[in-house]
């Protein structure tokens, strides 16, 4: 499904402003990949993606170009681990946000 003009402009405007949320869109982003679900992990973070760094200062920070990451997150996209921790590495510092992986019991 495809997202809406207003959606994007939302939820841009509320990573631009909130530190707290971006935080949260990207951790949930990695939980999601990390559990299993890729689909809606990569969705979560092409739009956060999106919403911060922009695919075009993405692909000048990881050396990949633009229209491969495009692909790597699309929907049919299967990225390297190589590549998917650059891009996290890199979202990260261009977003001012540091995730930790921190274990805990299996449910």
């Amino acid at each position: 499904m495809a997202l809406t003009r207003d959606f994007k402009d939302t939820l841009e405007a509320r990573v631009e402003r909130d530190q707290g949320f971006r935080e949260a869109l990207l951790g949930e982003a990695v939980s999601l990949l990390l559990e299993g679900d890729v689909q809606t992990g990569k969705a979560i973070l092409r739009d956060f993606i999106n919403a911060t760094v922009g695919l075009e200062q993405l692909a000048a920070r990881t050396g990949t170009p633009a229209k491969s990451l495009m692909r790597m997150f699309g929907p049919r996209g299967n990225p390297t681990a190589a590549n998917l921790f650059s891009v996290l590495q890199s979202v990260q510092s261009a977003a001012g946000v540091k995730l930790a992986v921190q274990g805990r019991p299996a449910r």
